[in-house]
């Protein structure tokens, strides 16, 4: 098993910057991924999208509306990732889910509690 948690988030206008962290305990095996998903509540049928991921080999994988404004990373030795959010949008606004991927013959994910960000217009 894997906990997370989850801070950061929060509300800030657009324009701004939020920093989101999670740390990973437990059942730590390499190789994984460490990454963050987002789903706006209420939307029926809307699925968690992928944010960003970063490998335990450092590659990352990034959504194309938040490239060049967003950046993951990671410390392997803290089990610690980081999400920098810049220039924020409105659309934005969602629940952010902190994501642990074991890679084996089948994947096998955790999720956090998830947390919360607004941005106004």
């Amino acid at each position: 098993q894997v906990q997370l948690v989850e801070s950061g988030g929060g509300l800030v206008q657009a324009g701004g910057s939020l920093r989101l962290s999670c740390a990973a305990s437990g059942s730590i095996f390499k190789p994984n991924a460490m990454g963050w998903y987002r789903q706006v509540p209420g939307a029926p049928g809307k699925q968690r999208d992928l944010v960003a991921s970063i490998k335990s080999d450092g590659s990352t994988n990034y959504a194309d509306s938040v490239k060049g404004r967003f950046t993951i990373s990671r410390d392997n030795a803290k089990n610690k990732v980081s999400l920098q959010m810049n220039r924020l949008k409105p659309e934005d606004t969602a629940v952010y889910y902190c994501n642990f991927r074991r890679i084996f013959i089948i994947d096998q994910d955790y999720w956090g509690q998830g947390t919360q960000v607004t941005v106004s217009s």
